[in-house]
């Protein structure tokens, strides 16, 4: 008894180490350790459990280490066959360091270690399980990695990992992007005809470059001769030679590449041929003088043909003639005729929501432009309304309060507070220069237009190189706050900068404040009056000067703002206000003259003409610029008061 005793204690001591060795969980050293010859070895075969097994530890380490085994960055001791990360040295030693906490361990001689290096196969499927496991990454710029390495690596194992990670995605954006990429690798690589089909059929609703480029690469074709195409190959349609994109040339060289054709001489081939085979005077029976003739010659190259020393040729002989003989057809490159099928379908749908998605955005576009150019006009046009004044100094007003809001951010560094600041500052600013302005130059020449014209010209002239001398000919920034960076993206098509949203948003702003002044004050009723009727308004005790000058720097006030607003998306320089001047006074003329609803239908009307021309000619502003002026030109003939005219004395004038 007490010898079985003490045989059962020894049992369960040489137990208890094993049990406790098998308990343990794996870790990356004894993993590598217990695969040491198969790693070094490198097999394709034997490879595959190891790196399953070092991607379950799930750690940093362990990814690590695949990295460096794909990169060839890996070396064994040839003593002990043990695997570490060596770095060569000056003395051209090599350091090795510990795999898991990348501790110097010793340095050797090159002789003493080997590189270990793994073969594309292996590679292949190191980098298969580096990116699955990058998808359940916690670092989101891991996963996003992960994605871009899918996009341009992806093959049909992966397809079940990415499904599996997409449903534990939390991001929403990483997310719509991966099931996009899950989308464009099932078309690829889906295992049925009715799976590829239903995932073309979900790509039909992106309208983005990618898919468009994924959906036509299923229906890229080749043409090829009817007769060396299977039964069961996937044809697209009949192919007759001399079309746009198979020409007579093409179908005969695709009849010398199946060898049912030879190249055919042409005339000064044949005449270098007939000159190689010249012996004595003669090409074989003919003289050289009896070739002076076209027949002579061809006789003679017929011979040489029959001889076997010339290509085949007869005379008459041409391509078109031979290519008649034969059929041939577009085949698709993708065997299956389902999903070619869902993929033209697909693409025409895609096709027809992209050219709506382009009309809306030309629409979206053109509502921007209105917007610009009715902040632009509408102090140009209280003023012209009002005083009959053409003040072709209304873009500098436009360009001082650019330049404001440039000023105003060199101390201000906070862009969204210097905004705010710049706004009613640029107002103040152009609103004195306005007055002053009008004060000076503008009362001395009313019922004076030209001489009016002139003077405005040359203080535009005058403030443009005040700006030059104050501030230089390069383009100054004005920087939009954070908050209008970017854009608002309806699709792959449609998007809208922030900052044209913004500066939409102050049009209307504008457009309902003017309303506002206009109708609910006294400023407003006595402007309508003198516009209406300045001598009667006058007699009615309103001082139409008075009320001159505050209109025109109410007017340049406006435009102050308004070289704010465009200030942060255009380039604020000296001339930008030129670039505004002529629409300005296209908006007010079209619009109506002194009327805020005309302006407004004037900016809707000339932003939507430019944009519609330059739709249909793209390549070319200019155009679209001079188009537009020939339509307005033509317009103002049969609606010479513009789309909405002043009543009153304004309409006699």
């Amino acid at each position: 008894m007490i010898s079985r005793l003490f045989f059962l204690l020894a049992c369960l001591v040489i137990a208890l180490p094993t049990q406790a060795q098998e308990g343990a969980a794996p870790s990356l050293k004894s993993i590598i350790a217990q695969n040491a010859p198969d790693i070094i070895k490198g097999s394709v075969r034997t490879a595959p459990p190891i790196i399953e097994a070092l991607v379950d530890l799930d750690e940093p380490e362990a990814l690590r280490f695949l990295s460096l085994w794909q990169e060839k960055s890996l070396w064994y001791r040839k003593a002990d066959d043990q695997i570490f990360i060596a770095e060569e040295r000056e003395d051209r030693t090599y350091e090795l360091f510990d795999i898991a906490t990348l501790a110097p361990v010793e340095t050797l001689p090159k002789k003493q270690i080997k590189q270990i290096k793994p073969n594309s196969g292996l590679r292949a499927l190191i980098d298969e399980a580096l990116v699955i496991s990058r998808l359940k990454n916690d670092d989101i710029a891991v996963r996003q990695e992960a994605v871009s390495s899918l996009s341009r690596l992806a093959n049909e194992q992966h397809l079940a990992p990415l499904r599996a990670a997409i449903e534990v995605e939390p991001n929403q954006d990483l997310k719509a992007e991966m099931e996009r990429l899950e989308r464009f690798m099932t078309i690829q690589f889906g295992t049925s005809s009715e799976e590829r089909v239903e995932a073309i059929q979900k790509a039909s609703e992106d309208l983005s470059i990618e898919t468009r480029a994924n959906l036509n690469r299923i229906i890229s074709s080749n043409i090829a001769l009817r007769e060396s195409v299977g039964d069961d190959a996937n044809i697209a349609r009949q192919v007759m030679p001399g079309e746009e994109d198979f020409s007579i040339e093409d179908a005969y060289q695709l009849l010398i590449n199946n060898d049912l054709a030879e190249p055919i001489p042409t005339a000064s081939e044949r005449t270098q041929i007939l000159i190689d085979n010249i012996g004595e005077g003669k090409v074989g029976q003919f003289t050289i003088h009896n070739l002076d003739t076209q027949k002579n010659r061809d006789a003679a190259y017929l011979a040489l043909v029959a001889e076997g020393k010339a290509p085949f040729w007869s005379p008459g002989l041409s391509a078109d003639i031979l290519v008649e003989q034969f059929e041939f057809v577009e085949v698709y490159d993708e065997a299956n005729a389902q999903v070619t099928a869902a993929a033209e379908a697909a693409l025409k749908e895609i096709e027809t929501r992209v050219a709506m998605s382009e009309f809306m955005d030309v629409l979206l576009d053109a509502i921007s432009l209105a917007s610009i150019y009715f902040l632009a006009a509408i102090g140009l046009a209280i003023t012209f309304g009002v005083m009959r004044v053409i003040n072709m100094a209304h873009g500098e007003f436009i360009m001082m309060g650019a330049y404001t809001g440039f000023v105003v951010q060199q101390f201000i560094t906070n862009y969204t507070l210097s905004i705010i600041i710049a706004i009613p500052l640029a107002f103040a600013v152009t609103f004195l220069a306005g007055v002053a302005l009008e004060r000076l130059v503008i009362r001395h020449l009313y019922h004076r237009p030209l001489e009016t014209l002139l003077a405005t010209f040359g203080i535009s002239i005058a403030l443009q190189q005040l700006a030059k001398n104050i501030f230089g000919t390069q383009a100054r920034p004005l920087t939009a706050p954070e908050w209008l960076d970017g854009a608002l993206v309806i699709n792959d098509v449609i998007s809208i900068s922030w900052i044209r949203i913004a500066i939409f948003g102050l049009s209307i702003l504008f457009f309902v404040v003017l309303l506002f002044v206009l109708n609910k004050t006294r400023f407003g009723l006595e402007t309508r009056a003198v516009t209406q009727n300045r001598q009667m308004a006058a007699s009615m005790g309103i001082n139409p000067n008075f009320i001159n000058m505050l209109t025109f720097g109410l007017g340049s006030g406006i435009a102050g703002i308004a070289g704010v607003a465009i200030g942060l998306y255009a380039k604020v320089t000296s001339e930008m206000g030129s670039d505004y001047i002529v629409q300005s006074f296209m908006t007010v003329v079209v619009g109506g003259v002194g009327n805020i609803f005309g302006t407004l239908a004037g900016a809707v009307m000339i932003g939507f003409l430019q944009k519609g021309i330059e739709w249909f000619n793209p390549a070319n502003t200019l155009a679209a610029q001079t188009y537009m002026i020939i339509f307005i030109i033509i317009f103002i003939q049969f609606r010479p008061r513009g789309i909405i005219a002043l009543k009153g004395r304004a309409a006699g004038d």
